[in-house]
């Protein structure tokens, strides 16, 4: 992931109270690219040439919007104003993370238990749990591309969706195992019975 120079730029932003649909696209827009709210309608966001891209597409919204803003580079900050600007982006990371390992092991966890307490070993069940981890997978692909700062909790939401994989795999296999059980009940059960089978239900009758 592109590390940051220590330079931000701070949104301030004007919108107008109605329609609410364009404020709220606006700021669902500027959390999407990663930014850290000071107040509202006011973000920092680092520097960074891939994000002036996304930033200016998000400022045409603004204006098309009928609002108004104004885009203010900082560069040069005092030590103590950087950290405490590097600590919120941090934080934020911290927190996606910890909700990410919550999903792995509150959600997806106890939903594979579920399903093998209960011996839902069906195509569609491994599908639908399938999706499920490529959700969570995107998920934490997104957030670490928006951790300029390195948090330190990134390595435990890796390990828990690797956990997450083996236990689908798991399920996959048994799926796999139990599905060729049954088709090969089904085949024999489809045979003309043998001359021994016939044996074997006549003495059976004749009890």
């Amino acid at each position: 992931m592109p590390k940051p120079t220590r330079a931000f730029l701070e949104l301030v932003y004007r919108m107008p109270v109605k329609p609410t649909a364009g404020r709220v696209t606006v700021w669902r827009a500027l959390k999407k690219l990663g930014v850290v709210y000071l107040q509202d309608s006011a973000c920092v966001v680092p520097d960074l040439p891939n994000l002036r891209e996304e930033l200016d597409r998000i400022l045409a919204k603004i204006e098309d919007s009928g609002g108004t803003y104004h885009l203010l580079p900082l560069v040069g900050l005092p030590p103590e104003e950087e950290a405490k600007l590097v600590h919120l982006f941090v934080q934020q990371s911290e927190k996606h993370y910890e909700e990410i390992i919550e999903d792995c092991e509150v959600n997806f966890v106890k939903e594979i238990e579920f399903e093998h307490f209960r011996e839902n070993y069906s195509y569609a069940e491994a599908e639908e749990i399938r999706m499920n981890f490529e959700k969570i997978s995107t998920w934490l692909d997104r957030v670490a591309d928006r951790d300029w700062f390195s948090a330190p909790n990134e390595a435990d939401a890796r390990e828990w969706l690797q956990r997450c994989e083996v236990l689908l795999e798991d399920f996959e296999a048994k799926v796999f195992e139990v599905a060729g059980r049954q088709n090969d009940m089904k085949e024999r059960s489809e045979q003309p019975p043998t001359p021994a089978d016939e044996k074997t239900e006549r003495d059976r009758q004749a009890r």
